[in-house]
């Protein structure tokens, strides 16, 4: 009863837009007093504060976040835009394809989602509107390939969920290169089935000679450069993820400063703004572990774990039902909100039926991405909605092929475990 009581009162607090983390700390406050009174209560109120910043990994997120910061900055998502133009260009729909590849290649030194949408959304639909571009088609490929950050290294959604999990953050981030790429295939594959389908939806593309298209490695060999020093030393084992989050802050400052865009005041921002969303971020985590201590202490986990044995249904099978509620969640809630609260409770549960942890990390972040452009709260489409000043409904039909397609790379992910473990397997 008392747990049914804490859940209604968390829906109840999220369903009249009371922040995450405010609306999880009071509802497992209340559990925790319903459950032990004032003692239990006060004493974790004490000590949940520490013990939800006193964790060496921690310092990744403000790190990368601060990476984000400068690379946003250093404007270098236009050469990625650029290049993959001359590369893929001469395609029907080739840029379009050149979103995706951007995507991949900006999520690869930023990790964050929403930034990533924001800086293709000014960067790539202006150049596909001018060229002819059907706006529903460039919207809708913008949108879904802004979801790359959250898997591609470095990523934020991978990091929380090893600290929530307990596991190896270096291995989660790996994890996620070979799925990050099939991703970024599968929204190109899409494209290319979208306008064999109908032509009309992009113009034919511009042939580029091999000069150009050598040329233009140029611009993109320091944000190569960049992502070598970040997952290349996590993977050979040279640096941990915290010490490559530092090496990658620094040299995304590096690259700012290069490219001249960093002066104080422009230092200043990303600092701020680097500060106001890692304190976001810890608030929720501080939510997150006081109602987690009442499910703790209620044993709801457990008790979940016996009833879903009890049921008799495969391990697959539970897994498809899992991914289902990930499905329906994103639509309605932030993902690293969704991560925090659902986590500690499935995990478990995941384990008792044999799956890989590491996998089931993977397979969460890509499943959250389909709910970054599902209505009614798909966060990428209202970032696109917002920069290019296109109707809302548009961008949802124009990302609707993208999220089927993205069902199938799920189901692949899903059926094919090695896909995301053997990268992992062969780390230093």
């Amino acid at each position: 009863m008392t747990v049914a009581l804490v859940i209604a009162l968390l829906a109840g607090l999220l369903v009249i837009g009371l922040p995450v983390a405010l609306a999880m700390a009071i509802s497992g406050s209340v559990g925790l007093y319903l459950f032990g009174g004032m003692a239990v209560l006060g004493g974790i109120l004490k000590t949940a504060p520490l013990s939800t910043a006193n964790s060496y990994e921690i310092i990744t997120i403000p790190m990368f976040i601060l990476m984000a910061e400068f690379v946003i900055i250093s404007g270098v998502a236009q050469d990625l835009f650029r290049a993959a133009t001359i590369w893929v260009g001469r395609l029907r729909g080739g840029l379009a394809m050149a979103t995706a590849v951007a995507g991949a290649g900006f999520g690869a030194i930023s990790g964050s989602s929403t930034a990533a949408a924001a800086t293709l959304a000014s960067t790539s639909i202006p150049a596909m509107i001018d060229e002819g571009y059907d706006p529903k088609l460039a919207s809708g490929v913008v949108a879904i390939s802004g979801t790359l950050a959250m898997l591609i290294p470095p990523s934020v959604a991978l990091i929380l969920y090893g600290i929530i999990a307990d596991v190896s953050v270096g291995q989660l981030l790996v994890a996620g290169v070979i799925p990050g790429i099939l991703v970024a295939l599968t929204i190109m594959a899409t494209v290319a089935v979208l306008v064999r389908i109908d032509p009309s939806v992009a113009p034919a593309g511009q042939p580029y000679s091999f000069r150009d298209k050598f040329a233009s490695l140029s611009r993109v060999g320091p944000m190569l450069l960049l992502f070598l020093a970040v997952t290349g030393t996590i993977y050979s084992g040279i640096a941990t993820p915290t010490e490559a989050s530092g090496i990658g802050a620094f040299g995304a400052m590096l690259l700012a400063l290069h490219e001249r865009k960093l002066g104080f005041s422009q230092a200043w921002g990303c600092l701020r703004r680097a500060a106001q969303t890692t304190c976001m971020i810890l608030f929720v985590i501080l939510g997150a572990h006081i109602f987690g201590y009442f499910f703790t202490l209620t044993r709801v986990t457990n008790d979940l774990t016996q009833w879903i044995g009890g049921l008799g249904i495969s391990p697959m099978g539970v897994m498809v039902v899992i991914l289902i509620i990930y499905v329906f969640l994103g639509a309605f809630m932030d993902q690293i909100a969704i991560l925090i609260l659902t986590v500690p409770v499935l995990l478990p549960l995941v384990l008792s039926l044999g799956f890989d942890p590491i996998w089931f990390g993977v397979i969460v972040v890509v499943t959250a991405e389909v709910g970054m452009v599902t209505p009614p709260l798909g966060m990428n489409v209202f970032v696109v909605a917002r920069y290019t000043r296109r109707p809302l409904g548009e961008i949802f039909r124009g990302t609707f092929p993208h999220v089927l397609a993205h069902l199938l790379v799920i189901a692949l992910l899903t059926a094919f475990p090695v896909l995301v473990l053997w990268l992992p397997s062969t780390m230093n």
